[in-house]
């Protein structure tokens, strides 16, 4: 036996379209959204996360310029 035969009748292209919006919209319907303090404070997390990840990349990246850039010129000189 073939999977179609064990799904059912053969729907059209719309058919399943109109199943696939249903399902849809029952899983958004289970979803658990937060509120708008904790949607706030996510943010501020991330951001400043952001931020920090920002400025420690910055600093290694002048301090690898420094070490691989400038002492490797200043040996060959």
């Amino acid at each position: 036996m073939t999977t179609e035969a064990i799904a059912g009748p053969a729907r059209g292209r719309l058919g399943r379209f109109v199943d696939f919006l249903r399902d849809v919209r029952n899983e958004i319907r289970k979803v658990t959204w937060p509120t708008w303090d904790e949607l706030k404070k996510a943010t501020l997390v991330i951001v400043v996360f952001v931020a920090v990840l920002g400025f420690v990349i910055g600093v290694m990246d002048t301090a690898l310029q420094f070490l691989l850039v400038t002492s490797v010129a200043r040996l060959f000189r």
